[in-house]
């Protein structure tokens, strides 16, 4: 069980900082609007609003590391599998990613965002199933 919540806590690092680098204004791309004006494209704010799943997904990884109620342990799995989902709903529907198929937020974020969160929602699902089989306290 300690190794699945360590692969929760390595998820949740690669949610929160590789999108940072990955986004549109990291590689000095910006919409110039018709005043002149620059904003960020759409995958600037998908990648800090990867943030708000990361970091409790972290948090719930690192709980993980230390419950010992089989129980608890299973709600902490329901948890990560909904931030999983979460992780893939941001690039995907919520929020979006660049319009170009050649920009690197839709090359690289985008199918590493759904991926990382594919395999959240997969270890939660996992760490919860396997809880509530156990007969004893998991230690």
């Amino acid at each position: 069980m300690r190794v699945l919540a360590v692969l929760v806590l390595v998820v949740a690092l690669v949610i929160g900082i590789v999108p940072q680098h990955t986004d549109c204004e990291s590689q000095g791309r910006s919409l110039t609007l018709a005043d002149g004006r620059e904003i960020p494209m759409k995958c600037h704010w998908t990648a800090r609003a990867e943030w708000t799943v990361a970091i409790p997904l972290f948090a719930t990884g690192a709980l993980m590391l230390f419950v010992r109620r089989k129980e608890t342990l299973a709600a902490l799995g329901v948890v990560v599998v909904v931030l999983g989902v979460l992780a893939i709903l941001l690039p995907t529907i919520l929020i979006g990613v660049c319009g170009s198929p050649d920009m690197v937020c839709n090359s690289t974020m985008r199918p590493l965002l759904i991926l990382m969160g594919s395999l959240a929602a997969l270890v939660g699902v996992v760490v919860a199933v396997i809880s509530l089989l156990r007969k004893d306290v998991v230690a």
